[in-house]
């Protein structure tokens, strides 16, 4: 008598155990809301996965979430870890943002660059609900204000990377009393910021001497002196922006350079000569070594 085996399918493995943590974990983002629709067993087993997902990326989706889904893949998720939604710009309010955020107090890392439509309350749930935040992006976050900046320097202070590009509404002050309470901060960026100053920079020098990335891209105000400061309080620095501040000159970056941090504005001598290459077409020999 002869015994016909049993066909098993992918279902049939244990979820939690298995499925779960060795599989799906492996796949995309896309590829798992298109399971969904394959059968309603592979849309519970995704909804589990979902609820249990560590790491939330919008960037791996190909299409722009809809609102509605937004708010219906992470409500049953607790233990997020990784949050980005820069690509949830023309959507994204403090609505479906704010009870994400509220629940899931192991957020170590959130990306929001470019969500406009937040507001500030979106920052003080963030510092009142993620006490363990290391990093944190809000470049282009216009609505960033000093009063919410101060609520996450009082409650986020082992924050290690903030990104505050193009966050206008803060001043010397509030950047002050950001790096006066997160002392470990690593990576900084205040780029394109007028209202910064060497006040701010003198400062994130003198309290972060673990800094190693700071970016002051379009930052006007930065003088020479600050960034003489800065070589000498954080001795772990190992790159520099400096774009298109007009007012600091070779001078002081030559003590950063000569330490081999990475800066982003070519020596005199090797400016002229590129200047001149695209001028007439060549440049003329010269040692650059003396």
């Amino acid at each position: 008598m002869s015994l016909t085996p049993t066909r098993r399918c992918l279902l049939d493995l244990p979820w939690e155990d298995v499925l779960l943590p060795h599989i799906l974990c492996h796949l995309p983002l896309q590829q798992l809301l298109s399971l969904q629709r394959v059968s309603k067993s592979f849309q519970s087993l995704i909804q589990l996965y979902l609820a249990n997902m560590r790491c939330f990326d919008s960037s791996q989706i190909r299409f722009a979430i809809p609102r509605a889904a937004f708010v219906n893949l992470l409500k049953d998720n607790k233990v997020l870890q990784q949050l980005a939604l820069q690509n949830c710009s023309a959507w994204l309010t403090d609505c479906e943002l704010l009870p994400v955020i509220e629940q899931n107090h192991h957020l170590h890392q959130i990306q929001l660059k470019g969500c406009v439509q937040l507001s500030r309350h979106a920052l003080v749930t963030i510092s009142l609900s993620c006490p363990n935040l290391r990093q944190l992006s809000l470049a282009q976050c216009d609505w960033v204000d000093s009063l919410a900046l101060r609520s996450l320097a009082d409650h986020c202070k082992a924050l290690e990377a903030v990104d505050l590009t193009a966050c206008r509404q803060l001043k010397d002050e509030a950047i002050c009393y950001l790096v006066q309470k997160c002392s470990r901060l690593k990576s900084l960026s205040l780029a394109v910021n007028a209202n910064v100053g060497d006040v701010a920079v003198e400062e994130t020098a003198k309290c972060c001497p673990e800094l190693e990335h700071l970016d002051l891209t379009g930052c006007l105000r930065v003088k020479n002196d600050s960034i003489r400061v800065l070589a000498e309080y954080c001795p772990k620095l190992r790159s520099l922006k400096v774009k298109h501040c007009h007012n600091v000159a070779e001078s002081s970056l030559s003590i950063l350079r000569s330490r081999g941090v990475e800066l982003d504005v070519e020596p005199p001598l090797r400016r002229a000569l590129i200047l001149l290459e695209d001028v007439v077409g060549f440049a003329p020999f010269i040692n650059l070594q003396i």
